[in-house]
């Protein structure tokens, strides 16, 4: 695997001080937030200096009941070409469920959710991962994610889950060790038992992020510092395995550099101190110590090289594990974001707290995409979208879903404040009409029919 350094998460908003951070030696960006033909410039002037960039995947939905949009895949392929990436990486997680599958509403989170430990869903899961790796030019790494609760009736843990997936497709694993640390406090998890049960050799590089607790439970919100035991976790992974690269993620309310600056030089700290227990040089038990408690690669065997397809496992014909794995999906998602009643086995306090974060990140989401809705609600903006979400699923991209906003609120005859109203109407004209305003008679009747419904 190639050596790749030390990282850190591009962002526009952080794109000059990126660009002026001395020991940067690689950089991660969204895929889905940059298009391969318009390269923002301060990315192609990393790449002529030099800095690796990998495209990271949000929206594949790999541990999804269907099988990895064709498109979504090439797009993902287009962008690992345009910047040149050793690799690409995605999540194991799904995204969205219902539809043809299950004879169901498709349904949108909006984030990445957790795939149950079963066999069901591993099976599954290295299917998609098969056809992913077949549809890219480069290797796949595959990133744990954060989960605020657990799915019922689990049958691996998250190192034995991990590690059969690497060792049946070959895929590498990007592992973020502060989800690690969010399962610990969510769920009850040891990460040290997670290392111990990983397969270290196939690590393609680690992700360092913070969040925060409430109500004891952990936020995974990339918008905080990142604290003591999530660097204490890269410590012990850094005793065990000279990881290829490490990387700090940072989504929202970036700090002055030299903040971000400190968090590269404790991770870098972390890291130095997990090759000093790892030689020996610190005297008492060392992670390594906790290696023999599960067993890995038997000596002398090692994982399919990434991306080769090398004698894979094949799984099981996976249509009857589809649909088990889609109905309990959508049960689930519908739980979440339209009301329904909790699937049986779930803890729904946990559930409730899932719901109110999906609920706010979509705001969050939708404020981005279309930040002249804040503007025009100002201070009534978050509540009324709240107010919208709740039993009203995302079935679009956020981009719809700011319109359908929009839409339900002229409906009601919102806001109350008319120059409010009209600013509002205007932006949902301007957006949900044709692009330029077309001359056709029969669209001209169509936006003058929805300008008086929506004045009713």
């Amino acid at each position: 695997m190639e050596r790749l350094g030390t990282g850190i998460g591009w962002r526009p908003e952080i794109a000059d001080a990126v660009e002026r951070m001395p020991g940067i030696d690689w950089v991660e960006v969204v895929a889905e937030n940059v298009c391969p033909g318009h390269l923002p410039a301060s990315l192609r002037r990393l790449r002529e200096r030099g800095v690796t960039v990998v495209p990271h995947g949000v929206s594949l939905g790999l541990g999804g009941a269907e099988r990895p949009d064709p498109d979504r895949l090439t797009a993902l392929a287009e962008r690992a070409r345009a910047l040149d990436a050793p690799l690409v990486t995605e999540h194991i997680a799904f995204v969205r469920a219902g539809g043809p599958l299950t004879a169901t509403p498709r349904l949108e989170a909006g984030h990445l959710l957790p795939v149950p430990r079963t066999r069901d869903a591993l099976d599954v899961l290295c299917e998609n991962v098969r056809i992913a790796q077949d549809a890219l030019p480069v290797p796949l790494a595959v990133e744990n994610i954060a989960a605020l609760f657990s799915w019922p009736g689990e049958e691996m843990t998250e190192g034995q889950f991990l590690y059969e997936l690497a060792d049946r497709t070959g895929v590498r694993l990007l592992i973020d060790v502060a989800n690690l640390h969010t399962n610990h406090v969510n769920r009850g998890e040891d990460p040290a038992k997670a290392l111990a049960e990983l397969p270290l050799e196939a690590i393609a590089y680690v992700h360092v992020a913070g969040g925060f607790e409430r109500d004891g439970v952990w936020h995974d919100s990339h918008a905080h510092p990142v604290p003591p035991p999530v660097l204490g976790i890269l410590t012990d992974l850094a005793a065990r395995v000279s990881p290829p690269g490490v990387l700090l993620e940072r989504d929202e309310n970036f700090p002055e550099p030299a903040e971000l600056e400190g968090e590269l030089d404790a991770i870098r700290a972390a890291l130095r101190a997990g090759r000093r227990l790892a030689s020996g040089e610190q005297a008492g038990e060392t992670a390594r110590e906790h290696a023999g408690e599960t067993a890995r690669v038997p000596a002398g065997q090692a994982l399919p090289a990434a991306g080769t397809g090398a004698d894979p496992v094949e799984a099981p014909g996976t249509g009857p594990a589809r649909e088990r794995l889609g109905l309990a999906q959508a049960a689930l998602l519908s739980a979440l974001v339209a009301g329904t009643p909790a699937p049986e086995g779930f803890d729904r306090a946990r559930l409730r707290v899932q719901t109110r974060a999906l609920a706010a990140k979509r705001a969050g989401v939708v404020a981005k995409v279309a930040p002249e809705l804040p503007a025009i609600l100002a201070d009534g903006y978050r509540p009324a979208f709240l107010a919208y979400a709740h039993g009203r699923p995302m079935t679009g991209g956020y981009r719809q879903d700011a319109l359908d906003f929009a839409e339900r609120l002229l409906g009601a005859g919102l806001p109350v404040d008319a120059r409010a109203r009209r600013a509002l109407r205007q932006w949902w004209l301007e957006r949900s009409g044709p692009v330029p305003r077309s001359r056709r008679p029969a669209v001209r009747l169509a936006r003058a029919t929805r300008r008086v419904l929506l004045r009713r």
